[in-house]
């Protein structure tokens, strides 16, 4: 790397200590959400964002989009929800001047820098499918024209897990597109008590901006360029595929509770994943516990377990923890 490259490093690492003050203005608690959330951004990735209500999954996406200068817009997912109503559609307008009528695209809310996807799994695969497709190529193709999304651009979805009725649970296949799966849980009693104390309250916060669109792309390339160890290549591949129940080294347990395992897209999530951490951590260049770190949240909606797992409460976070210490 260059000494500009390292130099801005140092000057990532600056900001990203200002977003985490910033954001623990409002959000009490949950460090490593707030770590994963941001380390997902500048790896110009999307993450899901699973928990029980009530524990301020949407407050931490609003409260992202208010430090940073970045547009954004909130989508709430019902069933009615048409996708139209995510991308846009085309208009009718005439020409008072000619009488000629042609048709105009109207902008949905999609086409913002941050999106906020909030539940979901609340609307059909139709739907959610209009807005994976711009997650994966970045644009949005209506009446035969494509329209470019702005950059940056980073979803941010949300979804309850203990909801069942009206709902509609995202493929795999979709579910591939999001670099993470971060769940959020219960706070601690000392959180919950200033939580509580915080909310009933006439707190009031002020939040101050800290990175523009520029500089999150500058910080994105930036993430690329930081090299890795040919070792550390090599054993986030064979971790990965120790996923897969048919690979000749796959563990007994993995042959046993695993339906299929975590494609290409995993390790190249894992190097991305291990290389954000180390920066945000002013580190030039990733190691063994920085892959550690990202492993679950990588894995956990790759890993697709089967029916025996779900008899024997085997989650996906349970083989992920074995492949981890066999690493």
């Amino acid at each position: 790397m260059k000494k500009t490259d390292l130099n801005d490093i140092d000057e990532l690492r600056k900001s990203y200590i200002g977003m985490r003050d910033e954001i623990g203005k409002l959000i009490i608690g949950q460090k490593e959400v707030i770590d994963q959330v941001l380390a997902c951004l500048f790896c110009n990735g999307h993450s899901l964002i699973i928990g029980v209500p009530g524990l301020a999954k949407t407050m931490l996406v609003n409260t992202i989009a208010d430090i940073l200068a970045l547009t954004f817009n909130r989508i709430q997912f019902t069933p009615d929800l048409m996708p139209a109503d995510i991308t846009g559609t085309q208009v009718i307008e005439e020409d008072l001047s000619t009488g000629r009528r042609n048709f105009r695209f109207v902008k949905g809310p999609i086409f913002a820098n941050v999106i906020l996807a909030d539940e979901i799994n609340r609307a059909p695969p139709k739907t959610q499918s209009a807005l994976l497709q711009a997650m994966q190529e970045y644009k949005v193709t209506y009446g035969g024209e494509t329209h470019s999304l702005s950059l940056p651009f980073f979803v941010l979805a949300t979804q309850n897990p203990i909801e069942q009725e009206g709902t509609y649970p995202l493929p795999e296949a979709q579910l591939d597109r999001f670099m993470f799966t971060i769940f959020i849980e219960y706070p601690s009693s000392e959180e919950e008590v200033e939580i509580v104390r915080t909310t009933t309250s006439a707190y009031e916060v002020d939040l101050e901006k800290v990175l523009d669109g520029s500089k999150v792309l500058r910080f994105q390339k930036l993430i690329r360029k930081m090299p890795v160890a040919d070792d550390i290549i090599e054993k986030v591949v064979r971790l990965v595929s120790l996923t897969r129940p048919n690979h000749a080294s796959a563990p007994q347990n993995v042959r046993n509770y695993v339906s299929w395992g975590a494609g290409p897209r995993a390790s190249q999530y894992l190097i991305l994943g291990a290389k954000a951490v180390a920066a945000l951590d002013g580190r030039y260049s990733p190691n063994l516990e920085d892959v550690r770190s990202v492993a679950r949240p990588v894995l956990r909606h790759r890993v697709i377990t089967n029916f025996a797992a779900e008899a024997e409460g085997v989650k996906s976070d349970n083989i992920i923890e074995e492949l981890l210490q066999a690493l």
